[in-house]
C-alpha cells in the first residue's frame, strides 16, 4: 500500500491486536479448566492433547492478532512479506517446541514403564527432542525460501570430521543406546562393577550412567566404560536373591536340634521383616569340622539387594537370642598350649673372635 497511515488504521490495528491478546487469555483459562478435567480421567491421551493445545493455541491467537493488525496497516509489500514470514516462523517454532516436549514426555513415560521403576533414561528423551527440533528447523528454512539440500550435503561431507572430533562423545552415546536397547542395564537396577563401584542406576544419558550408592553418593560412569567392563547386575533377570550367613556351633550340640531351631528363626525373619521373601523355604547346610566348631551355612531369601543388610542384622540378633534360650553354644576359637617343667632352655650366643694386632699392648705382653 502507498497511502498514508491514518488514525482509523491505528484504531483497527489496535483492536485486532487486543482481540488476539484477549482470545489468548480466554483460551488459556478454558484450556486450564480442561486440563484439570483431563487429569481426573484414566485415559492419558486427553492429558497429552490438552498439554499441546495449552501452549500452541494461545500463542497462535496472539500471532493471528498481530497478523490482523499488520493487515490493517498500510504496509509496503516488502514489509508485509517480512511480517508474514516472522509470524509464520514464530508459529512453526512454537509448534516444534511443543511437539518436542510432548514427544519427549511420551518417550520418558514409555521408558519408565518398560523399566518398571521410577527412574529415567534421558538418552532417548534427548535424542527424540533433538530430532524433532531439527525437523522443525528444516521446515523453517524451507518456509523462508532457503534450500536445505546444500545444507544436508555440507552436513554429510562434514560428518566425518565431526565424528573424528567427537569420537569419545559418540562412543559414549552409542554405548548408552546399546546398553538400554540390549537391556543390559536399566534405570533402577542394582549393579556392581569389577572395579568395586556399586549402587542403583539412576539415569542413563547421552554421555554417562549415574549410579547412586547406598550412602546417597553418586558415581558417574562413562557409557563406553560401563559397556566394556565386567559387571554384576543384582536385579536382572530376577530381583530376588539368596544371602548366605555363616554360623558355627560346638561339637557337643545336637545338630538336629540346631537345624530345627535355626529353621524356625529363619521362618520368623522371613515373615516379620520387610524386604524378605515370605515364601522362602529355610535352608541349613552343615559343611565344616572346624578347630572348635561345626560350621554351617544359613540361606536367607531377600527381595532386593539393599534389603540384605537389614535382614542379616535381624537374623543374627534373633538367632543369638534363641540359641541362648535353647542352650546352644557358639564357641569362640580356642588354642591349647602345653608347657613342660624342668626343661633346659639353651640360649645360643654368637661367637666373638678377637684378632690381636702386632703393635697392640696385648701383643707386647
Amino acid at each position: 500500500m502507498n497511502r498514508d497511515l491514518t488514525a482509523h488504521d491505528v484504531i483497527v490495528a489496535g483492536i485486532a491486536l487486543a482481540a488476539g491478546l484477549a482470545a489468548a487469555l480466554v483460551l488459556r483459562v478454558i484450556l486450564r479448566w480442561l486440563a484439570e478435567r483431563a487429569r481426573r480421567t484414566k485415559w492419558a491421551g486427553d492429558d497429552i492433547i490438552v498439554d499441546v493445545l495449552r501452549t500452541l493455541v494461545p500463542w497462535s491467537a496472539v500471532a493471528g492478532g498481530v497478523a490482523a493488525a499488520a493487515a490493517a496497516l498500510p504496509l509496503t509489500r516488502s514489509v508485509g512479506h517480512v511480517v508474514n514470514e516472522v509470524l509464520t516462523t514464530f508459529v512453526i517454532l512454537t509448534a516444534t517446541s511443543t511437539a518436542a516436549r510432548v514427544v519427549g514426555g511420551l518417550v520418558r513415560s514409555v521408558a519408565q514403564s518398560r523399566s518398571g521403576v521410577a527412574g529415567s533414561a534421558t538418552i532417548f528423551v534427548n535424542i527424540t527432542r533433538i530430532a524433532v527440533m531439527a525437523m522443525g528447523f528444516l521446515v523453517v528454512l524451507q518456509t523462508l525460501g532457503i534450500s536445505i539440500a546444500p545444507l544436508l550435503t555440507a552436513l554429510g561431507v562434514g560428518g566425518l570430521a565431526i565424528a573424528l572430533a567427537l569420537k569419545d562423545t559418540l562412543a559414549n552415546l552409542f554405548a548408552g543406546v546399546h546398553i538400554l536397547v540390549s537391556k543390559t542395564v536399566q534405570p533402577g537396577d542394582y549393579i556392581r562393577l569389577s572395579t568395586g563401584e556399586e549402587g542403583y542406576v539412576v539415569d542413563v544419558n547421552w554421555r554417562n550412567t549415574v549410579v547412586e550408592q547406598l550412602n546417597n553418593n553418586r558415581v558417574i560412569i562413562p557409557n563406553a566404560k560401563l559397556a566394556g567392563t565386567n559387571m554384576t547386575n543384582f536385579t536382572r533377570p530376577e530381583q530376588k536373591l539368596s544371602v548366605t550367613v555363616q554360623v558355627g556351633v560346638s561339637y557337643e550340640s545336637d545338630l538336629e536340634h540346631v537345624e530345627r531351631v535355626t529353621n524356625e528363626v529363619v521362618e520368623s525373619v522371613m515373615k516379620d521383616i520387610g524386604g524378605a521373601v515370605p515364601d522362602h523355604e529355610p535352608a541349613v547346610r552343615f559343611h565344616t569340622f572346624g578347630d572348635s566348631r561345626i560350621g554351617f551355612s544359613v540361606i536367607l531369601g531377600v527381595g532386593e539387594y539393599s534389603d540384605k543388610y537389614r535382614i542379616k542384622h535381624e537374623f543374627i540378633k534373633r538367632l543369638h537370642q534363641r540359641y541362648r534360650e535353647e542352650g546352644i553354644r557358639i564357641p569362640a576359637p580356642a588354642r591349647t598350649v602345653s608347657l613342660q617343667q624342668n626343661a633346659e632352655v639353651v640360649i645360643p650366643h654368637p661367637r666373638v673372635s678377637l684378632d690381636v694386632l702386632p703393635d697392640s699392648p696385648a701383643a707386647a705382653g
